[in-house]
């Protein structure tokens, strides 16, 4: 499904921040679709286990915080964060960090649980804020916030029950 997001960034360089074990990494990588594929994550453990997936891809791996990335301002195509957002200490540092390093016309794809959805009863809201503390869990509305004040645009979402998958490009 994030294919179909990144449709502006085919032949350029793609990072897959917070990669984990480089599931996503690999596919990207696989799919011929980018000029590079870099997978980034603060574990070094993490890495560790994408590393001995990726072996034979032709993926970089980089270690890095998600708020200062290694890269220079306007010189990456895409991000991806697959299921991350809600481990990161500050979503929007991270948010304002990947617009600096997308290019114009960069794409951001990211996906993940929310804290709750327009839908969810509001007798059970404070009872998700409970179970989910100590996770930055955002809910759509805070998602896209942050999208516009990082400078992203053309914010688009699709939200299944506590899971969302999210666009916004950089102008």
């Amino acid at each position: 499904m994030a294919q179909e997001y990144f449709k502006p960034a085919e032949g350029g360089i793609l990072v897959d921040v917070s990669c984990g074990s480089g599931l996503f990494s690999r596919k990207f990588a696989k799919s011929g679709t980018y000029s590079g594929v870099i997978a980034l994550d603060f574990s070094e453990n993490m890495l560790r286990q994408c590393n001995d997936f990726i072996k034979q891809d032709a993926s970089l791996l980089a270690r890095a915080d998600v708020s200062r990335l290694p890269f220079s301002s306007g010189s990456i195509d895409a991000v991806h964060a697959g299921a991350a957002l809600h481990c990161w200490p500050s979503p929007s540092n991270a948010f304002a960090e990947i617009s600096r390093v997308l290019r114009s016309g960069g794409v951001f794809v990211g996906s993940t649980f929310l804290r709750y959805t327009s839908s969810t009863p509001w007798i059970v809201r404070p009872l998700r804020e409970r179970a989910l503390q100590g996770y930055n869990y955002l809910t759509e509305e805070e998602i896209e916030d942050v999208c516009t004040s990082s400078g992203l645009t053309n914010f688009s979402k699709k939200v299944q029950q506590a899971f969302i998958m999210f666009s916004a490009q950089k102008p």
